[in-house]
């Protein structure tokens, strides 16, 4: 039997960071993604991280055929981004253990980007007939953990709050629609947007419209690579066409509160 929850995850600070930087300065991904979901789920369970090198870990082996979903925070009338950015900072410390540098002294400089205040809604699709989910869904639903989770390092910890469950049904357009998750894209926004035309004596000022895009790891590729694997991701608030197309491998699902949303 399968539950679609939410959660509403916090932190005070992230670092998701970008493989494909390094010096002179660390780079964090904006937007949540699947892989940390997954450890950030795993920790709360209890799972095994990362052990040896070229071996996936166990939270990932269990977790990774997991559906989930993400979007920036908005709540009770409070966003928590802007136009799906989140704020950043730069800080730079000294790492002075001698065994991150082979430099003279040991000492490594590092620069580091991070995001501030932070917060995701992340959906989660979990069979409670499997024995892993079933113990995620009650810890979720309990706010329990037996690992502090954190958001991309041990000092960023976080916490999760607002656990819901929603009835749920596969949505196949029938008029124009608004995505309000993170979603898998192929073809370009900009041309599948609905642009509304004024009426004459009708208002619509529902705030500024923003198209948001990053590309985002789904998942890893496996032996002998063990490297992201990325795919094309867009939010906004702009409502899209009904013919706008999206990938067939993700479909929208219509929830019981109305929102529409992408698994992946």
């Amino acid at each position: 039997m399968e539950k679609l929850v939410s959660i509403n995850i916090k932190s005070d600070f992230g670092f998701l960071k970008k493989p494909d930087t390094n010096d002179p300065i660390y780079l964090t991904f904006n937007m949540l993604h699947k892989p940390s979901l997954l450890g950030i789920l795993g920790a709360i369970i209890g799972e095994k991280g990362f052990q040896k090198h070229g071996e996936m870990p166990e939270y990932y082996k269990k977790l990774k055929d997991l559906k989930v979903s993400i979007a920036p925070l908005e709540e009770n009338g409070k966003t928590y981004h802007e136009n799906g950015n989140f704020s950043k900072t730069i800080i730079k410390y000294n790492n002075t253990t001698g065994l991150a540098s082979e430099e003279e002294g040991g000492n490594l400089m590092i620069t580091e980007q991070a995001l501030v205040a932070p917060a995701f809604k992340c959906w989660i699709m979990l069979d409670i007939e499997n024995e892993t989910e079933a113990k995620l869904y009650d810890f979720l639903k309990e706010n329990k953990a037996e690992y502090l989770p954190y958001l991309g390092k041990n000092e960023f910890s976080l916490w999760w709050d607002n656990f819901k469950e929603y009835e749920y049904e596969l949505l196949s357009p029938e008029g124009v629609f608004q995505i309000n998750s993170l979603f898998i894209k192929e073809e370009t926004v900009k041309d599948g947007k609905y642009n509304a035309r004024f009426r004459p004596g009708v208002l619509s000022m529902s705030g500024s419209k923003y198209m948001y895009f990053e590309r985002l790891p789904v998942g890893y590729i496996e032996s002998p690579l063990f490297q992201y694997e990325y795919k094309d991701f867009a939010f906004t608030n702009w409502e899209l066409k009904q013919d706008y197309m999206l990938p067939e491998s993700y479909p929208l699902y219509k929830l019981s509160n109305n929102e529409i949303i992408q698994l992946f």
